[in-house]
């Protein structure tokens, strides 16, 4: 599968975000009860940050996917452990769907991955998924990421964990 990336635009992906995040399937998401005007708010503060950026993911020019990158030395992990230079933070989500396709989500996570390395600074990509969210470790596990330890963020108890480029390249033979 192909996808192709643009940057999320606030208001008029809202709707379609708030249907994704609000899904039961999207439960790790945290955004179970987000009003329309939750979603907008939360993504206009991601919009205006220098450091968190949400991308939609395309597959055939329409909306497939959500990414979020951000720097953890930042958001997100201020505090938590010691970034690298080239370190970069990552959250996907994959909306639910009556027809799902097999091997659609590690696809998305590969695309995901390959994009953030096409960046020469971006030397390692590290994850803080949900401890409960055993679907998302296989995920990360089968491109490459390597979990690290337990951490405590206000919202949820995470699994740290790591995924350098050759990590990636080794666990999915994809270029990057």
């Amino acid at each position: 599968m192909t996808f192709t990336f643009r940057p999320l635009d606030p208001l008029k992906d809202a709707e379609l975000l708030h249907r994704w995040v609000t899904h039961p399937k999207a439960a790790f998401w945290m955004m179970q009860d987000a009003r329309l005007e939750d979603v907008e708010r939360a993504y206009m503060e991601i919009a205006a940050d220098e450091h968190h950026h949400a991308l939609l993911g395309l597959k055939d020019g329409e909306p497939a996917f959500l990414m979020e990158k951000y720097d953890p030395a930042h958001r997100e992990l201020v505090g938590l452990y010691e970034p690298r230079p080239g370190d970069i933070g990552m959250h996907f989500l994959t909306p639910p769907t009556d027809t799902p396709v097999h091997g659609f989500t590690r696809s998305v996570i590969t695309a995901v991955m390959a994009h953030l390395f096409e960046d020469p600074a971006v030397q390692r990509v590290v994850v803080e998924p949900d401890i409960a969210n055993k679907a998302v470790h296989a995920l990360n596990e089968a491109v490459g990421f390597v979990p690290s330890h337990e951490i405590q963020k206000p919202e949820k108890k995470a699994l740290l964990s790591f995924c350098t480029r050759e990590q990636f390249l080794v666990a999915t033979g994809v270029t990057a």
